[in-house]
């Protein structure tokens, strides 16, 4: 046990070693030869929302509402936030120790997910094949093959959502190795589960959910399981409740928020994007195809994979079928397989971007590459190779034969793509033979140093290809990719208007969801969670749109053009953006974010006070569309001497203090989203949908005090599903070490009587 014990931290300590090689210029303390993550959805979704959510957590708040994009969203409910992850939750801690949310702080958090990838991953594999190095190659291609490598850090939801299958999958084994389920620790999959759905990327927890179902189908019906309807069904009940309360804090608040999104109305069409076919020439050439090569897995596991499904079919099988399974829906619409499943597989019809499936793929084929490891590893003489010399014989000479083809286009200049095609061609040959070569020295020798020449093959492959990716890598430190101070044109508003409640158009200028990082309240954002109302206001127009302007409180405009038509304007300021030129406006005459209006026009829905609004002929500021006729009457004529003034605002808190001669509609540029509450001097009172997306509270003539207060129930009741099932969790884990030393003490104990 102890010589085990030692390769296990050999093998942990040489993950760790290979974790730190390929993000050395992630991690180095040299300047000059630091290397950061690219911007783009890492810097304006991820760094900017986390930003945000370490301010609130460090004042001691809990951010359900989120005011500084998309006109203002329901922070908790869009699942990028990750509000709740665990790992985020310590990024955050370590940030208040060491001055705060950085860009160097996230993709520590990022780049850990990987390291923590490939232990979990040696986890499992090994516990399945019982081969030390057949769970370190499973770790290695899984953590630094073409997927995770590719643009998941960029992408950080999605990397995170995707490093907890292993862990979920060894959990379900180990609760099946036995002729009764060991229900403790389908328990514990459900949290590992748990933990991927809360990390902030459903799709991919999606894709995670449907794997270790089918896992554990496939170990209940090969085992010895008694009852195994039973067996199946209550795990995947078991494993499912436990999923869900894990998540529920998140989960019950998404749900409600992706109903009303612009994702909600999307059809077949816009979610069938997925990889041409073409990119299946990527397992053997990376970057043929593409930026990414998301299905390269390098050359050595195909042939380990070959040997696992020739040689252990056992539990090959799945994971051969599951990677086909994946391969095909990757292809998406491109694809008939994806059409056959759209209305039948629960879910699919949910989510964009089918070439994600290529999760699916990596974790079964590093996983396929391991149990070919451990095949290799203990090779005997016995076994017939004539098969694997097919193989190997053939995929040789393909390898070959298409490189000589590609010089054979360089030399002869027969199209612009050969070029690009030479280096990869070039290692891709060097590779095959290499491994060739050492497969069969193991076949006909088995000899001690195979094994960690093989792992030395595949890093050196792996790592050549994917580490230091010009696709996900800047030469530049991460303090240098993002200012968290405000750049000097997004800092002149502030100079402009110090102590003013307004709203900004940031679609140039401020950008992405920077409003979130530099606490400025834009109309607009990047997430791809859009309340669709507000979204079909804000989006219709991408450079001028008054209308819009006018009911979000817009008071400054981040523009490329010097000059609108049909609203006034002061430059104040001048800059650049990715775009090009940035000119800051102020409009002469905003509307204030809390208006007191005299006149309605009732309509029926959404779309009606869209297409009012619309109408160049419509006095916005004069009359409000709503979609319920008020209950009080309305003067005939607005009087002069009324005031709505914002006394408090907070995220989830704003007081207005009212004083109107004659009874009014009190317009607020409010999103009207389910779980904001509204009193009027104590007592709550409806609040009324305007303009089709946003709110409104009947004031009777007098002074009033107006609170808005933002507490959804749905928060409270997935916070206290979530609290109850986390606490089981470590209830059992607690039960379950007892029970370890219970029998330890009793001997001890018996020993000493004796």
């Amino acid at each position: 046990m102890s010589i085990l014990k030692s390769h296990h931290m050999r093998a942990v300590a040489l993950l760790f070693v290979l974790w730190m090689l390929f993000f050395w210029r992630v991690l180095t303390p040299i300047t000059a030869d630091q290397a950061s993550f690219k911007q783009g959805d890492f810097s304006g979704q991820f760094v900017a929302f986390a930003a945000y959510q370490y301010e609130r957590f460090a004042d001691g708040e809990i951010p359900l509402w989120n005011p500084y994009n998309n006109g203002g969203m329901p922070f908790i409910a869009d699942t990028q936030a990750a509000v709740f992850y665990p790992p985020r939750l310590l990024t955050l801690a370590i940030g208040t120790q060491t001055g705060g949310m950085s860009y160097y702080l996230l993709q520590l958090e990022a780049i850990a997910h990987v390291l923590a990838l490939s232990l979990l991953m040696y986890l499992f594999v090994h516990r399945l094949t019982k081969s030390i190095w057949g769970a370190l190659v499973a770790a290695i291609v899984a953590s630094y093959g073409g997927f995770i490598s590719g643009y998941p850090p960029l992408q950080l939801a999605l990397l995170e959502a995707a490093i907890w299958l292993p862990l979920a999958c060894w959990c379900v084994l180990i609760a099946t190795e036995n002729d009764k389920v060991r229900w403790q620790w389908l328990i514990f999959a459900g949290g590992a589960l748990g933990l991927s759905w809360l990390a902030g990327h459903p799709q991919t927890s999606w894709f995670a959910t449907y794997v270790l179902v089918a896992w554990l189908g496939y170990r209940v019906f090969i085992g010895d399981i008694a009852h195994r309807w039973i067996a199946f069904l209550g795990g995947i009940s078991l494993m499912g409740i436990v999923t869900l309360g894990a998540t529920a804090v998140t989960f019950l608040p998404g749900i409600q928020y992706l109903t009303l999104t612009v994702r909600s109305n999307l059809g077949v069409d816009a979610k069938g994007n997925g990889f041409p076919f073409q990119d299946i020439a990527q397992f053997i050439f990376p970057g043929s195809v593409s930026a990414f090569s998301p299905l390269y897995v390098g050359i050595p596991a195909l042939i380990l994979i070959f040997i696992a499904g020739r040689f252990r079919w056992r539990d090959s099988r799945f994971w051969l079928v599951l990677a086909l399974f994946g391969l095909l829906l990757s292809f998406g619409a491109n694809s008939a397989f994806y059409y056959g499943l759209y209305n039948p597989l629960p879910g699919l019809r949910f989510f964009r971007g089918q070439e994600r499936a290529a999760f699916i793929v990596m974790n079964s084929l590093a996983i396929l590459a391991g149990i070919g490891t451990s095949v290799l590893a203990s090779w005997s003489s016995e076994q017939k190779t004539t098969t694997l010399t097919y193989f190997m014989n053939g995929l040789l000479a393909l390898i070959v034969g298409l490189t000589l083809l590609i010089y054979v286009g360089w030399w002869g200049n027969i199209g612009d793509g050969f070029g690009a095609l030479v280096g990869t061609a070039a290692l891709s040959s060097m590779v095959m033979v290499a491994i060739y070569a050492l497969v069969r020295w193991q076949i006909t020798q088995s000899h001690p140093y195979v094994l960690p020449l093989l792992v030395a093959l595949i890093v050196f492959e792996l790592f050549s290809v994917n580490m230091d990716a010009e696709t996900n890598y800047d030469s530049i430190p991460a303090s240098e990719q993002l200012a968290f101070n405000p750049p000097p044109t997004v800092q002149s508003v502030f100079d402009d208007a110090p102590m003013q409640l307004y709203r900004v158009d940031g679609f140039r200028g401020l950008e992405a969801n920077y409003g979130s990082l530099y606490g400025q309240m834009d109309m607009r954002g990047i997430s791809p969670l859009f309340l669709d109302s507000t979204w079909q206001i804000v989006y219709r127009d991408y450079t001028n749109n008054p209308q819009a302007w006018e009911i979000f409180a817009v008071r400054y405009v981040y523009s490329g053009q010097e000059a609108f038509g049909s609203v006034e304007t002061d430059v104040i300021s001048t800059g650049t953006d990715s775009m090009g030129q940035v000119f800051v406006h102020e409009l002469r005459d905003p509307r204030p974010f809390a208006h007191l209006v005299y006149d309605i026009a009732v309509v029926g829905s959404d779309g009606h006070a869209r297409e009012l609004l619309l109408n160049p002929n419509f006095q916005t500021r004069e009359t409000i569309i709503l979609q319920t006729e008020p209950s009080l009457a309305l003067p005939d004529s607005a009087p002069d001497d009324a005031s709505a003034t914002i006394t408090e605002f907070a995220p989830e808190r704003i007081v207005v203090s009212v004083d109107t001669p004659e009874n009014a509609i009190l317009s607020l540029a409010l999103v009207d989203y389910p779980g904001w509450k509204a009193t009027l001097n104590g007592e709550q009172v409806d609040i009324l949908r305007a303009y089709g997306s946003l709110s409104a509270v009947e004031i009777p003539a007098g002074e009033h005090e107006v609170i808005f207060t933002f507490a959804p129930r749905i928060y409270y009741i997935g916070a206290g599903m979530s609290i109850l099932t986390w606490s089981i969790i470590g209830l059992t884990v607690v039960y379950g070490l007892l029970r370890r030393r219970i029998p330890a003490d009793s001997v001890t104990q018996d020993e000493r009587a004796s």
